[in-house]
């Protein structure tokens, strides 16, 4: 039997050999520079390119972090979605800043993202809920987000109840209380790992003018 070994967290170490990126190699908007890192990812096969960390802050100013799923770009919003009776909706009902990660570890690149979370339309929301595999719609519908749950047994007859209640071909409405939200960015920042830790670093922030200025930071 092999015995279990001390992990020496402090010396796991990666050295990160991105590509360099420059000035003159990004695009004079944030959205499309955005795009065009996305596209790179699926290209090279990144494990979920639309997974995201969004952080939100609760009324004490405790902050909360998690994955969601990035679901468009639309009119320069980052649009994701979820059951509006969860922590995260509750918190960017009080405060309405939020703030976003990519990490795409293969191409050793990162954006971050600040900006204000609003609720999509109903119309919006059905359209994409409508657009989801039908066990998932039925999850939607079971699971009560973020509350206590007694049991996994719970969870499962809550599933099989509305399993039941819509059959198969029926169709199963939008939950009221489920949707989307889109963040309006105010500032971007893209980081390139780099060789020796000497990453290159770009921050997109709004002037005055509400004009994107681009920035070079220290790594």
């Amino acid at each position: 039997m092999q015995e279990n070994k001390e992990i020496d967290i402090s010396r796991i170490r990666r050295e990160y050999l991105g590509t360099s990126l420059e000035l003159s190699d990004l695009k004079a908007n944030p959205v499309e520079q955005f795009e065009k890192w996305f596209s790179n990812a699926v290209d090279a096969g990144v494990l979920e390119p639309n997974a995201m960390t969004l952080s939100t802050v609760g009324p004490d100013g405790s902050p909360s972090v998690r994955i969601v799923l990035l679901k468009g770009v639309s009119q320069e919003k980052i649009i994701f979605f979820t059951n509006y009776s969860s922590l995260k909706a509750s918190e960017i009902a009080s405060n309405s800043k939020v703030a976003l990660l990519f990490f795409w570890a293969e191409l050793a690149r990162q954006v971050r993202i600040k900006g204000r979370a609003e609720k999509l339309s109903r119309d919006e929301s059905d359209a994409y809920f409508q657009s989801r595999p039908r066990y998932s719609k039925i999850a939607a519908w079971a699971s009560a987000q973020s509350r206590v749950l007694d049991n996994r047994e719970q969870l499962e007859e809550n599933f099989e109840k509305y399993l039941e209640k819509y059959g198969d071909d029926e169709a199963i409405p939008t939950p009221e209380n489920w949707g989307g939200y889109a963040v309006e960015a105010s500032e971007w920042e893209f980081w390139q790992g780099r060789e020796n830790r000497m990453h290159d670093r770009f921050r997109y922030r709004k002037n005055e003018s509400g004009v994107f200025v681009i920035e070079r930071l220290n790594p």
